[in-house]
């Protein structure tokens, strides 16, 4: 009987000693297990800079930082002496032009062409008187009357009426034709040349007022009412809050075959650890001046670190640019 208990006690023991053994191989397991790797990004979105082209000073802030706009709101209106300066020399080259325009296409005025006819008749009667004294030294001048110098004056007198009246015609013709094809065309040019520079100017006229190019909300404000400001310079900042992703950076060992396409999960601790479905978009390598890493002390090699961006695939209501993203 005594041995009979001997032998029971020895195996409750061997028993006892097994589970022990068997309870420190379950908690080495789970106490030795790896942890899922975590990796924290955070939200960004798309974000616009409203400048303009037309250097000025800031007239009127139209809205404040935080304050959602509509795409084609007015945000800031630039005040530019300058250009509406620009645009009165430019109506004023087109009225000058415009002019000369005018005057190239209705011709000579009617007094001219008149005073123009004039002299024309008046050089076709001294031609004629030239003609007849001519024909009568021409007799004399057979009949050996007079001396050849006689006659050549009387020649010379009659050929420059002759010439005379020509340039009279010519001046009359010119005068009844007005100017030239060549010269209607270009006083023409001049004046689209002066209308271009007003469309020019008056679209710099538009660009005072800078308006938003996205839906979304104003993140920044950069100079106050009053200030100057320079051409293309940023006057305000448009987060579109609709265009939200969320960026991680990763080792590459940590990749595991990462790819474009692929789902993950991710936690946003600010919206009480609400965890959205979003799918991977981008994978690049980051600049190497800030991302490498020895995976070893002694080497053998190492890694870069990888921008993966990562798109929900709904909405998510309450996210905000620069909100803390964790996926694992």
């Amino acid at each position: 009987m005594e041995k009979e208990r001997k032998n029971y006690n020895l195996v409750i023991g061997v028993v006892a000693l097994l589970a022990i053994i068997l309870l420190i191989a379950i908690i080495g397991y789970f106490v030795s297990k790896p942890k899922p790797l975590v990796i924290q990004g955070e939200a960004e979105a798309s974000e616009y800079r409203v400048s303009g082209k037309v250097p000025g000073r800031i007239e009127e802030m139209f809205v404040k930082e935080g304050q959602k706009v509509h795409k084609g709101d007015t945000i800031a209106f630039i005040d530019s002496p300058e250009v509406r300066a620009k645009l009165a020399q430019a109506n004023a080259a087109r009225s000058a032009a415009s002019a000369q325009s005018m005057k190239a296409q209705n011709g000579a005025r009617k007094e001219q062409v008149a005073g123009a006819y004039e002299l024309w008749q008046q050089a076709i009667v001294q031609e004629d008187v030239m003609k007849k004294s001519l024909d009568r030294v021409s007799k004399l001048y057979e009949q050996k009357v007079i001396a050849a110098q006689k006659y050549d004056e009387t020649k010379a007198r009659y050929d420059a009426a002759v010439a005379q009246t020509k340039a009279a015609k010519s001046q009359y013709e010119m005068a009844v034709n007005g100017a030239r094809y060549e010269d209607k065309a270009a006083a023409k040019a001049l004046v689209d040349q002066a209308q271009g520079a007003i469309q020019e100017v008056e679209s710099y006229l538009g660009e005072l007022y800078l308006v938003s190019p996205s839906d979304g909300i104003v993140s920044a404000i950069f100079p106050k009412v009053g200030e100057l400001v320079g051409q293309g310079s940023p006057v305000a900042s448009v987060t579109d809050i609709d265009d939200v992703w969320f960026t991680f950076n990763v080792r590459e060992d940590y990749l595991k075959g990462l790819k474009e396409g692929d789902k993950v999960n991710v936690m946003i601790p600010a919206l009480e650890g609400k965890e959205v479905s979003a799918t991977v978009s981008y994978i690049a390598v980051r600049e190497s001046y800030a991302t490498w890493k020895a995976t070893k002390e002694t080497g053998m090699y190492d890694v870069k670190t990888f921008e993966v961006r990562a798109v929900p695939d709904q909405a998510v209501e309450g996210v905000r640019p620069g909100m803390s993203a964790i996926m694992k």
